[in-house]
């Protein structure tokens, strides 16, 4: 069990040199290694001025943001998507405490305390940190783990709002952190992103299903299969994405994705599939047969409005292009998974319909992002909306003779650092360093 000083004398000395390049020098790069390093040893350093040098157990932790590769919106109907964590992550120095409190600074964000006496939700503590803490502990004490608390500093490259999930990365580093500390390791992966899940749903107050948590905690690219959301099936995709030709690319389009009224526009995703689902007297989408959804079209439409209709047609298509994505990847037919990206893309503008907000029709910067990527690209590559949409980010895998042409205009468009350029990561949430 080693303390902060200890810990740091072994990342300065490179003895988990070959654990950070595997997750953040994935192109073999020396400077990101020793970016990579330098980063690890300032969080712990800022621990150790926080909470003490002497802290026992102190240990790494990281929790990666992740991308939608295919299927949008299609997790939380029990379908079928594809996704991977990325190099960008939350890292986190943290130590047992020996108290009931867990006490967590986050660079840039204000200090928060839980108690794990009262592991409630609390109303006032919707769409916050503090939620996601208390949620991830209460479902944890749930599984039957005695809690106990410790200090934390982390900092993050997942941009807020970047539709590279920063909740579910923030989910699983701290889940990771509990597991370490209070449950020896013994939860796996899928069960630390349900974990997420619950906490997501029940405290922090959106009905997200369970994608984002997977690709953070699962790590790698993976296609998952949630007809059975409580033994889902998750299988590796094995695809050397740097053989591809292509880079992938997560474009900022400025647009506040973390704005309150965001969380109804997703909510009202579910809700509206779920009402279709209704009719047939099914939970999800999932268990209606798609050619029973067709033949009562005209019912449908009067009874839970077009919208819900699109959405539902957009669930049934993109369902399916996920399983054929991830098929072509294991082929590796990558012009197929292209052609596949590109209409999913089509399919969430026109049938999903979570480009922009109803809420604020001004802002569309999603819209105008994708149909200047588009100009870019020139019929190459792939675009799309990321993640959850309505604001945030896009997707595009840029074939790497035009990446310097397509960051240089997205940027002059949207401003200098908002295409961020991102590789898959082979590892998703762990112990980094102890």
């Amino acid at each position: 069990m080693s303390d902060c000083t200890q810990l740091l004398t072994a990342l300065k000395g490179g003895d988990h040199d070959r654990t950070l390049a595997a997750l953040y020098a994935l192109d073999g790069s020396a400077e990101k290694l020793d970016g990579a390093r330098a980063r690890a040893a300032r969080i712990v350093e800022v621990f150790a001025a926080r909470f003490g040098a002497g802290a026992q157990g102190a240990a790494l932790f990281s929790g990666p943001g992740r991308t939608e590769i295919g299927g949008n919106h299609t997790d939380h109907q029990h379908g079928h998507v594809l996704c991977g964590s990325v190099d960008m992550d939350m890292l986190a120095c943290a130590a047992p405490n020996g108290t009931r409190l867990v006490r967590i600074m986050s660079e840039g964000y204000p200090a928060l305390e839980i108690s794990l006496d009262d592991l409630s939700p609390q109303k006032e503590e919707e769409n916050t940190s503090a939620a996601l803490v208390r949620g991830v502990a209460a479902k944890i004490k749930e599984l039957g783990y005695e809690l106990s608390g410790f200090d934390a500093c982390a900092t993050s490259t997942v941009l807020s709002g970047s539709g590279l999930s920063s909740s579910a990365a923030y989910e699983t580093l701290v889940g990771n952190i509990f597991n370490h500390f209070c449950c020896q390791d013994g939860l796996d992966p899928i069960a630390i992103a349900k974990i997420g899940q619950y906490a997501e749903n029940v405290h922090f107050g959106k009905l997200s299903g369970l994608m984002d948590q997977m690709g953070s905690s699962v790590g790698a690219c993976v296609a998952i299969d949630f007809k059975d959301p409580a033994d889902p099936v998750v299988e590796r995709v094995d695809y050397d994405f740097s053989q591809s030709g292509c880079a992938l690319c997560i474009v900022d389009t400025g647009s506040d994705h973390s704005a309150r009224h965001l969380t109804e526009d997703y909510s009202n995703i579910t809700r509206e599939m779920c009402s279709i689902a209704a009719h047939f007297g099914k939970k999800v989408l999932c268990d209606v047969p798609e050619a029973e959804f067709r033949a009562s079209l005209p019912a449908l439409r009067a009874q839970c409005g077009d919208r819900a209709v699109l959405r539902a047609m957009h669930f049934y298509d993109d369902d399916r292009r996920a399983v054929q994505e991830a098929q072509a990847l294991k082929t590796g037919d990558f012009d197929r998974f292209l052609a596949l990206v590109n209409a999913s893309g089509l399919s969430s503008c026109l049938h999903l319909q979570n480009t922009w907000s109803t809420y604020d029709p001004r802002q569309q910067a999603i819209p105008v992002a994708l149909a200047i990527g588009r100009e870019l690209l020139d019929g190459a590559g792939a675009i799309r909306v990321h993640g959850g949409g309505f604001a945030g980010t896009i997707q595009a895998w840029v074939p790497n003779g035009k990446l310097d042409g397509f960051k240089t205009g997205m940027e002059a468009l949207l401003g200098q650092g908002k295409c961020h350029i991102l590789h898959i990561r082979p590892q998703g949430g762990c112990v980094a360093a102890e």
